[in-house]
């Protein structure tokens, strides 16, 4: 994912690559998607949520310019894989969600 999708479309910070390996994606998708988890586009997460495609989740990710001693608050928790990204690179991280399915 991170060399075919996210490098070639001119994401090139370190600590977010380096996330974006780590965190297995598949784990926050229902198992009957998980053979699509890897793959560029949004995937639905139940109450007419999405995952973001991982591109989307690189280009925020990158565009904090996080240094790791940073708190993030991220609104709209959804599946959660924004969340653990950005707990592989800053100091800690808020994250609320008001659909209660979603929790």
């Amino acid at each position: 994912m991170v060399e075919e999708q996210l490098i070639p479309r001119g994401i090139t910070d370190e600590a977010t690559l380096r996330a974006m390996r780590t965190v297995p994606r598949h784990l926050f998708v229902d198992d009957a998607m998980g053979s699509c988890a890897y793959g560029d586009h949004p995937l639905p997460i139940g109450a007419g949520q999405t995952i973001s495609q991982p591109y989307i989740v690189a280009l925020m990710t990158q565009a904090l310019a996080l240094k790791g001693h940073e708190r993030v608050l991220e609104i709209g928790t959804g599946s959660g894989y924004q969340a653990a990204i950005l707990s592989q690179i800053c100091a800690r991280v808020y994250t609320i969600e008001r659909i209660d399915s979603l929790l």
